[in-house]
Parts: structure tokens; sequence; C-alpha cells
């Protein structure tokens, strides 16, 4: 006994030590690797000296004679406050990802290099101007210099058993393909979800189920589209119960709108933004300041505020002086599924305009950590070979960002310098970008909407359903020519807003297609609130950026009380009219009602469409998109006899089994009280480093607090645990020291810099920050 009391007291003492050896250089990679804040940078490659002047947050306002020292610097503050969060961007597109985060990534990567993005990046490289090229080196020498000048790599290296590999210039090509892969898919989603609706219930269901308009749609031109007529009724199919879990699920995108300078306090257009993505620590962005004042010049030539994409030298969203300008995911159709027609005899073969032409076979490799294997990816004319159809052909995805043009860089620094609505929205037909809405005011009180980015020209098909290109007579005719990519300008009220749904109607809609859009709901709220003021100060945009008025929620809530005043004998149904009557129609925290409705709602959907649809697919968490919204109230208004989800006896069965499982939910999380099944319970930030997501104890050192959002997937303030707001701004170029600002998840990296997880907690109380940085803390220069 006393051997065994020995040994388990040895083993004690190494794992204390081990522990301690972990924590001492987890510290010395720490605060080895904070960045450098004040000093000199002797020999920078740089033509002249470089000013960083950071304020309290770590916000840096770069000085510079040219703009090609600016993106060096730029460089070397995003390589020594960013560079994980950089090189998990080119990793995701390049499917690289496993080789430095193992297996949880392996689906990720495969998806990926189907598309041989790394490969791509190379050919785009190639193909741009000797300046961009330049520009895209110097960007990469300052990433450099910048690691190479912290004393010890970024700690998560040191957690992950990885090194830190050099920044090349074609890296900052896959941080834009790595966009492309968070806003839009690698899949050919909408027609995958088109075709199986066909197979299980014909056309008719396809349309209900994925229709291109809902009751919620706020086009900027008030188009309305019709939709055909519900089916008589379902053709015989198995039944299958599956279904998706009960989730609040948002889509990647973004809110943002402008009025004219008519209807601002300034009198220059006022414009907002805010970019829904996944957020953590650190966030997406990296805000900057940078002023170009070439040497003996008085005057700066450019001056321009914003946020950055650690990767990336360019201002992605901001102001200028001149202009003002965001984005929102545009959701247009960018993507088809091709059918791959075999040639009968000639395994391998397929039919082109051309003639038969092999499948192209090309070896990848991936890699788990140093365990790398060879991987085929299959090649057509029209893209790589992503999936197979249910007879068993391969569909092909022509895909804007498997373009050898899909990346330009010139365009976005030409955006940094427009001085005008018309010359941004020139710039915007000139960029090789995913496919956003730009909304841009100038200070000449002018605002504009357009598509930035290319639109694919088809012919022959409405990109609705996977056809076969195989002899000509459907396809691309390569992307539409810039003057007739739709735009509007100074339109009559004086106000522009989108927010992830469709924009215009007729020609234009049919031009730019949809490839997913949003149900609606945040748009209309948008057009509403504008509406319902004459003048507007920034402070008025941050009280629109902050609504969690839930227009979505509202129609389930009066059609819930209905049913649950039906059932009143049910004591456990009962119990929930008070809570859902009582709802305000806000997305608050302390609120019963709002959980109540929202998961009511969810698991409608989620039973409906998983026996429409027959499952779960597999390349995606549930065969319900947003249109969602749309397809179920048509069907619970009008409860045909011959549409009732498979299963079910009748409507009222439905929504029993609806009811009961929001029973349960209140039963098994809040002891059966309605009154405790709150909101907050479901709506924390939820805003965490990656790494502690795997590793619990890291997020004690690298999260904020947690604490209860307001605002849910539809509301104007897109909240969902881990997803929100990116960024927030509101300004209005000339006057950007009246401007707004949030950011979620701080400047910094590093959870021991002086400024980490600065202005976080005003992003969650959305109290009111300044756009431009404030008076420098820190100054920094770099000398040649």
């Amino acid at each position: 006994m006393r051997g065994i009391a020995r040994t388990a007291g040895w083993i004690g003492i190494v794992a204390a030590a081990l522990i301690m050896l972990v924590a001492i250089l987890l510290a010395w990679h720490l605060y080895g690797a904070r960045p450098w804040l004040d000093g000199a940078v002797d020999g920078a490659a740089v033509a002249g000296p470089v000013t960083i002047a950071r304020d309290a947050g770590g916000v840096p306002t770069i000085t510079a004679t040219t703009r090609g020292d600016a993106s060096y610097a730029l460089g070397y503050l995003h390589g020594q406050e960013r560079f994980f969060q950089m090189d998990t961007l080119r990793r995701s597109s390049a499917g690289e990802l496993s080789a430095l985060l193992g297996k949880v990534t392996v689906w990720r990567d495969r998806r990926a290099l189907a598309h041989r993005f790394r490969h791509r990046a190379g050919v785009m490289l190639a193909r741009l101007s000797p300046a961009e090229r330049a520009m895209l080196r110097r960007y990469a020498a300052g990433v450099n210099r910048g690691l190479a000048d912290l004393s010890a790599t970024p700690f998560e290296y040191l957690l992950l058993r990885g090194r830190p590999l050099p920044w090349r210039p074609e890296d900052t090509i896959l941080t834009v393909l790595s966009m492309y892969l968070d806003l839009q898919s690698p899949l050919p989603d909408q027609e995958m979800l088109r075709a199986r609706a066909e197979r299980r219930g014909g056309e008719g269901l396809a349309a209900l189920l994925y229709p291109p308009a809902t009751p919620l749609d706020a086009p900027i031109d008030g188009s309305r589209l019709s939709l055909p007529p519900l089916p008589v009724r379902l053709q015989p199919m198995p039944v299958v119960a599956a279904r998706a879990a009960m989730a609040d699920t948002p889509v990647p995108g973004s809110n943002n709108w402008a009025v004219a300078g008519r209807l601002s306090s300034s009198g220059a257009a006022l414009v907002a933004n805010d970019m829904h993505l996944g957020v953590g620590v650190p966030g997406p962005w990296y805000r900057a300041r940078i002023v170009v004042r070439p040497a003996g010049a008085t005057q700066a030539t450019l001056d321009v505020t914003g946020v950055t994409l650690p990767g990336n030298p360019t201002i992605v969203a901001g102001s200028n002086g001149r202009i003002a300008w965001g984005f929102t995911n545009s959701y247009i159709d960018t993507a088809d599924a091709v059918v791959v027609d075999a040639v009968p005899g000639r395994p391998g073969w397929y039919r082109t305009p051309q003639g038969p032409r092999p499948i192209r076979r090309i070896a990848e490799r991936l890699c788990i950590r140093d365990d790398c294997r060879p991987i085929a990816v299959e090649e057509t004319i029209w893209g790589p070979v992503v999936a197979t159809d249910a007879q068993g052909r391969r569909l092909a995805m022509r895909w804007t960002a498997d373009d050898d043009d899909a990346v330009a860089i010139a365009p976005s620094f030409a955006m940094e310098r427009a001085g005008s609505v018309a010359a941004a929205i020139a710039v915007a037909h000139r960029a090789r970008m995913p496919q956003q809405n730009l909304v841009v005011g100038d200070r000449a009180g002018r605002i504009g909407w357009t598509i930035i980015g290319q639109v694919p020209a088809r012919f022959g098909f409405d990109g609705r359903r996977a056809t076969s290109w195989g002899d000509g007579t459907r396809g691309w005719h390569g992307t539409v020519p810039a003057d007739t990519v739709p735009v509007v300008v100074d339109p009559t009220g004086g106000r522009l807003w989108t927010a992830n749904t469709r924009v215009v109607g007729g020609a234009a809609y049919a031009m730019l297609g949809d490839g997913g859009y949003d149900n609606g709901a945040r748009a209309t709220r948008i057009r509403d609130r504008l509406f319902a003021q004459g003048r507007f100060a920034p402070r008025d945009f941050l009280s629109i950026q902050l609504d969690v008025g839930s227009l979505r929620i509202r129609w389930w809530r009066d059609l819930m009380l209905r049913e649950l005043k039906a059932r009143a004998g049910d004591e456990r149904l009962h119990r929930m009219i008070a809570p859902v009557a009582a709802w305000t129609g806000q997305a608050e925290t302390g609120s019963a009602g709002q959980r109540l409705i929202t998961a009511f709602r969810a698991v409608v959907i989620a039973d409906a469409y998983g026996r429409y649809m027959g499952g779960i697919p597999t390349w995606r968490g549930s065969y319900a998109v947003p249109a969602a919204e749309g397809a179920m109230r048509r069907l619970l208004e009008a409860r045909p006899a011959g549409l009732v989800p498979p299963g079910h006896a009748g409507w009222r069965s439905f929504i029993d089994a609806a009811l009961a499982d929001v029973a349960k939910a209140v039963d098994e999380q809040a002891d059966g009280q309605p009154d405790n099944f709150l909101w907050e319970a479901v709506s924390a930030a939820d805003v965490r480093h990656p790494l502690a997501r795997a590793i619990p104890l890291l997020g004690r050192l690298t999260d904020p607090a947690d604490r209860a959002v307001p605002g849910d997937a539809g509301t104007v303030r897109a909240q969902r645990p881990g997803f929100g707001a990116s960024e927030r701004f509101a300004v209005s170029p000339g006057h950007e020291a009246e401007g707004l600002f949030h950011m979620p998840g701080g400047q910094s990296g590093n959870p021991v810099s002086p400024y980490y997880l600065a202005g976080h907690d005003d992003w969650l109380a959305g109290r009111p920050r300044p756009f431009l940085p404030g008076p420098a803390r820190w100054t920094l220069r770099l000398v040649p």
C-alpha cells in the first residue's frame, strides 16, 4: 500500500510539474508575442518614414508618404496582432486547415480542395497587373516582418503544436476566396434542394417549399413577385419523421442603409452598415485609419477609416471624407449545377458543345497534421465535380469563385479613393469579390445601390435547377456587361436599404436570380423605421441598428395564441397562454413569450420540411431555408387537406405535435413553468476564442464574460450565440468625427495586450463609440 501511495504521489508531482511547465510556456508565448507599441522599427522596407499611432483601444492611424508604405505598415500590424486568424483564413480556402487543426476540419478541407483554390490563387496572382502584384508583395513583406519581430510565435501555435508559415502574395487572394466560402456555398445548394423536392413531390412541392417571395419582402423598388397556386395534393411519398433540431438559425448576412443629405443632420449622406457574421475573439475585422501624405505635401491625398480584413491590405468598408460605403451579402445566384452527361461506352468522358472530353482527374493533397494523402479531384470545362444526383450523374459546379479573375485588388484600392456615388458604382462594376449589395453615400448628399462583383450571364435556362450544358443550348456567356448591372441612385424617397433579401424586381431580378434570399423581416423593419422619421443623425441610425422588434415572430404569436386557446383543456398548454399573450413584440432577454413562440415556429418548420422532404440532408443542417417563412404561412393560413405533412392525420394533429414538443422543452428546461422559459437562456452572446471551444480552460484567459443579448435571427439587431454584428457604424462622409462605431472582440488577438477586448462591452451594451480613432496612446515608427 505504501508503494502504491508513493507511486500516486510521484504521479501527482509529475502532473503538477507538467502543468506548471505548460503554464510557463504559454505565458512566455503570450508575453513574447505582444505587439510592439512604441519606439522605432529600423530597416523597414518602406520608402519613407511611417508613423503608427494607436489609441487606447489599439486602433491605429497609419500615416505614410505612399499607399504602398501604408500597405506594408498595415501588414506589419496584421502580422503582429492577427496572424493566427489570417492564417486560418488562407488555410480554409486552400483546404489546409486540417494540417494545423487536425481531423475536426477534414470535411471543410475536402469541400475546399474540390475547388483547388490554392492553385487558382496562383493563377489569379499571375493575371494581376504589375502594380497589384507589387502592392501584395509590399503587404506580405510587412506581415512577415511583423511576425518576425515578435519574440515568440502566437500562443495558438504552441497549443496546436504547429508553426506559422510565411505570408505570400497569393495568400491575400486566398483570404478573399475564404469570404466566398463564408458567404456562398461551395455546393450548388439551391439546385440540390429543389431537385430533392421535385423527386419527393413534383414541381408543385418544389415551388411551394422554395418560393421566390415571402410576405415580408421589402425591395427598394416596391416590386411584388407572384406566387404559383398551392398544389391540390401531395403525390404519394414515404413517411420520414426525422427532422432538424429546433433552432433559430441566422444566415450570414448584414444590414446597410443610407439616407440622402436632405434627410441628415450634416447635409451629407448618412450611411449605416452592420455585417452579420460569426463573432469570436478576436472578431473578423481589424480597425484602421490610413492617411497618405506625400513627402513635402501639406495635405493628405488619402484619409480613409474603416475595417480591414486581416490578410488583405485595403479598407473593406468605411469612409474617406468624400464617400461612405458598406456591404451586405447579396444572395444573388452566382453558381449553377451542371449535369455532366456521360458518353456511353467511354467511361470518364462527358459531352460538351465542342464534342466529347475526358474528365480531368487531379491529385490534390489533404494533410491531417503531418499525415498527408492524395485525394482525387475531378474537373470539367465548367468547373469541379462536387456531387452526384439521385440518378447517379455527376454534378459540376459553375461558380464565379472558380473563375480565373474571381479576385482583383485594384478596385479595392480605388474604392478607398472614390469621391462620389457615381465613382464608387463605377468601381463596383470593375470589382472581383464575393457579390455584395453596395450602399454608398457621398458628401454632396447623394446615395446609391448596386451589386459589387460579377453577375453571371445565363442563357437558355433560369438557374433554378441542375441542367445539362452538353449541347450548348444552356450555359453562361461569361458575366453581364458592367453597364447592365442594376443600379438605383437617389430614389425619390431619399432612402435605401438592404438586408440580404431581394432588392429589385422585374428584369433586374431575372438577371440577378435567387441564391437563397432571407425572408425580409429585417429589411421591412429597417424600411419602416426609415420612413417613420424625417431627419437623421448617427445616433438615430444606431437606434435602428439596435432595434429588436421581431416582425417575423408577430404572425407566429397570433397563430400560437389561437391554437393554445383552442386547447385550453390541456393544463400544460393552458399555462403557455399568458406568457405568449404578454409578448411585447420585442426579442427581449427576459421574455418567456419570445422563446416559446420562437420554439413553436422552429419546430413547425422543421417538422414540416423534414416530412415533406424526407428527413435531414447530408450536406446541410436542414432542408428549410429563410423563404420557409412564406411557405409555412401560406400552408397554415389555407390548411389544404391534400397538403398535410406526411405522417400526420390532419393539420390539427400537426399543430398538436408541435405544441407538445414545445411543452416537452418547457418541462425539461424550465421545470414545466412557461414563465421561466426565458429567451435569455438561449440568447447568450457566446463570443469565444475558437480554440476555447475545444479547450474550455483556455476560455478563462481568452473569452469575455458572457451575457444574454436581446435580438434574434430576424431582428435588425441580428443576434444568436456566436453570431451577430461583426461591426456597426453610422457615418456621414466629411463628418467622420460625428460618426459611431462598434466592434466585438477587440483589436488584438493576444490576451495580455493592454487593449485586449477593448470596445467589446460597448458593442454588447450598444453604447455609442466614436468612428474615428481617439488620441494617440502609443506611437511606433517604421524607419527605412
